[in-house]
């Protein structure tokens, strides 16, 4: 290898035309970018003091006053408390777009190869062993916020609620005064734990784009604040429950459902909905009935509708910010999931491994580490399952493969579908077909896998998938001379048997830069560690059974309609949907909830979820209809027809042929040993040197531990001449 190709990254000094120059970024925009940054800190730091604070004596008695100069206007008090706790994230939103806008593809272009290694917050390992996986430092510094605001509001509150207590009342009547107003309070706190329990499974919003956490990562605080959530209303209803109990009136509150106050039927259904999907969402329960989890997580709905019907609209409003952002998202998914796609090919490797190749329009943007959700409709017209998509997105324009591995039924039934079509198929006969609906691809904002110049992929299994995707990516790059600071890269792969490594066939590094070797220096340690020699059929590839569908002018690619794609269409439809909100909410009150009086809070409750919904409907559906319409009109311009998805088809099949000459080129698999990544990561300290290496873990969490646990170990009792190893997971067990 050409010793200067090693020790500069391929994007700085390398290459030569235009691809390789670096664009400078105008001065207005990098201003205007820490303008919009520094304004969306300084409103998300006061959207959290005031939620932090609210419990704090002086911070109530100016709540109160706040309520008492905005009760005359047009939205009374319901909008006065939408504008303190729901307008703050809204606005964040609305300008994470305007960020999103003017910076572009500007970032990875910006992107310098840093001369002074030194820790990052997000990728550092703290915890790894625990009830939360694999924690970094920042994370960790979120869990406690979390933990010390809910401690500090129970005790603010406990000691406000001992304030109030009569020496005039019997011990029986304090008691249970007590135990209701420290549920009204532990309700109170549930109610700003839920104002950002929906903000992380809105996969496609702008917020996740903005501060770059993709979905598969969000998923995680979505199931930390479910379990808060959950924790803090179960006990804000036992508490109740107690009380009422001591009163001997416990059936007579629970089936009360009053206009004025909280109604409590509704309360009880969707605490009994809560509990449902609760229970059903932990780890034993999901793993032992996915099916069970997934439709009764679809009690949402009922959670949702039934909480604004309990506690009313203006309580409602502390936590409808998340809940608008989360309704903006699952509508534009429930549009773009009604595009059947088709397959174009679909295989069974050896190993059992099913690998479906889509189509896709060349306007649909996705990275390397995307995920994607399927539903096949020959299989069900309900569940949906997230895939690590396995090809770049240079692979080819009009297409997009991920790999399945058969674990459960549903992936099973997959299997058996394509087997029973590849033997049913005919050399003149009509082929079948398979049909799909697809949301995403979702994933990272930048490719970050590209921003490092020193790189460790490990994978367990099918983990390698997203990581084939990785490598063709980067090769294609140093191919086309695209940004790219990698030099180094490390492959650890480890798998059961020896058959699974079939899944190296569908990427052939030679076929995509043949002189890669010279400019990339690549690393392969693969583990087979249920078998302690190889087996006699070594070298030879096993028949795949390979079920390929000849696109018709009728073939229909994916929908670009996501809230990852374009970022202009996206973001009118956001505002659009905010703005008709206000109008309609505006509207109800001047012409209907005014005149006529309208005091029901649960009535009150039930019509601003309706406006929530309409408005993203109405206004929001308007935009996302010229949306399509603007797809349609990109499609016809690019021709997106037979020939150009057959080129692609091709493409693939070309890889596919290959798979011999790429098996017998594999080197350093280890047969009946595991991975040492003590042993390992020493290696790479040495050659390596003082750098920055990023560690990318695809598999299980017993993986990511031990690999997240060694990073801990080596950083901090590591030499100075030693790289900084940052933690990155990629989990595909969502």
């Amino acid at each position: 290898m050409d010793e200067s190709s090693v020790h500069n990254p391929l994007l700085w000094g390398q290459g030569s035309g235009h691809a390789n120059v670096r664009r400078k970024t105008p001065l207005s925009v990098t201003l205007a970018k820490w303008i919009l940054k520094i304004a969306m800190l300084a409103l998300f730091i006061s959207w959290i003091a005031l939620m932090f604070l609210f419990p704090a004596d002086f911070v109530q008695k100016l709540f109160e006053k706040w309520i008492q100069a905005t009760d005359g206007t047009v939205f009374g008090i319901t909008g006065s408390l939408f504008l303190l706790f729901s307008g703050p994230i809204l606005l964040i939103a609305v300008l994470s777009i305007a960020y999103l806008v003017i910076s572009g593809e500007e970032e990875l272009h910006e992107k310098k190869p840093s001369k002074y290694p030194s820790f990052r917050l997000w990728t550092f390992p703290v915890l790894v062993d625990g009830p939360f996986g694999v924690v970094s430092a920042a994370e960790l510094i979120g869990i406690l916020l979390f933990v010390v605001f809910v401690i500090w509001a129970v005790y603010a509150y406990t000691m406000s609620i001992l304030s109030l207590m009569s020496d005039q009342l019997t011990f029986k009547e304090k008691s249970c005064l007590f135990l209701e107003i420290l549920g009204l309070r532990f309700g109170l706190i549930g109610m700003f734990c839920l104002a950002f329990l929906f903000l992380p499974v809105a996969r496609g919003s702008v917020l996740l784009r903005f501060i770059d956490i993709p979905f598969e990562h969000a998923t995680r605080y979505h199931v930390w604040l479910g379990h808060l959530t959950m924790l803090l209303f179960t006990i804000h209803g036992l508490l109740y429950v107690v009380a009422w109990t001591i009163e001997g009136r416990l059936l007579h509150e629970i089936l009360e459902w009053r206009d004025i106050g909280v109604a409590i039927l509704p309360g009880v259904i969707s605490l009994s909905a809560g509990l449902l999907m609760w229970v059903t969402s932990l780890p034993p329960v999901r793993k032992l009935n996915f099916e069970l989890f997934f439709y009764t997580h679809q009690l949402y709905v009922i959670f949702i509708v039934f909480l604004a019907l309990h506690v009313g609209d203006f309580i409602f409003t502390m936590a409808a910010g998340g809940i608008f952002i989360f309704i903006l998202d699952r509508f534009l998914r429930f549009c773009q999931s009604r595009r059947v796609v088709d397959i174009i090919s679909a295989k069974c490797l050896p190993c059992g491994t099913v690998e479906l190749v889509l189509a896709k329009p060349e306007n649909l943007r996705y990275n390397a580490l995307s995920f994607v959700f399927l539903q096949v409709r020959e299989l069900s017209w309900l569940q949906w399952h997230p895939f690590s998509v396995s090809s770049s997105p240079l692979d080819g324009k009009y297409h997009i493969s991920v790999l399945i591995k058969v674990l459960g039924k549903w992936t099973e039934k997959l299997r058996g579908n394509i087997l029973e079509n590849s033997e049913k198929e005919l050399p003149f006969s009509p082929h079948s077909k398979i049909t799909a609906s697809v949301e995403g691809p979702y994933g990272h904002e930048i490719p970050y896998h590209l921003m490092y110049e020193n790189l460790i992929l490990v994978a367990g299994g099918i983990g390698i998938s997203p990581f084939l995707a990785v490598l063709s990516d980067i090769l294609h790059c140093v191919r086309e001379g695209r940004p790219c600071l990698l030099r180094n890269i490390l492959i650890v792969w480890a798998v059961k048997r020896s058959d699974e490594l079939s899944l190296l066939s569908t990427i052939d590094m030679d076929s995509i830069c043949p002189s890669f070797s010279s400019k990339l220096n690549l690393e392969t340690c693969i583990y087979v560690t249920r078998e302690s020699e190889p087996p006699l059929e070594e070298g030879k590839v096993q028949n795949t059974q390979d079920f390929s569908l000849c696109p018709t002018s009728k073939s229909c690619g994916m929908s670009v309609l996501v809230g990852t794609g374009h970022t202009i269409w996206s973001g009118l439809y956001v505002i659009s949907s905010m703005v008709g909100f206000v109008i309609s909410m505006g509207l109800l009150d001047i012409f209907y909830i005014n005149p006529f009086r309208i005091s029901s809070w649960w009535y009150k409750g039930l019509l601003f979820v309706v406006c929530m919904i309409t408005s993203v409907v109405i206004f929001g559906g308007l935009v996302v209809g010229l949306w399509h319409l603007w797809e349609r009109r990109i499609l016809a311009k690019e021709q997106f027809e037979d020939d150009k998805l057959n080129i692609d088809k091709a493409e693939h099949k070309e890889t596919v042929a290959r798979e011999d000459s790429h098996l017998a080129k594999l080197t350093g698999i280890r047969y009946g040993a595991r991975p040492d990544f003590k042993e390992i990561f020493e290696t790479v300290s040495q050659n390596w040197g003082h750098v920055d290496a990023g560690v990318i873990v695809c598999g299980p969490p017993t993986l990511q531990s031990s690999v997240a646990k060694e990073i801990r170990s080596h950083n901090f009792r590591r030499q100075s001449d030693h790289p900084i190893f940052h933690f990155n997971s990629h989990s595909f067990d969502l």
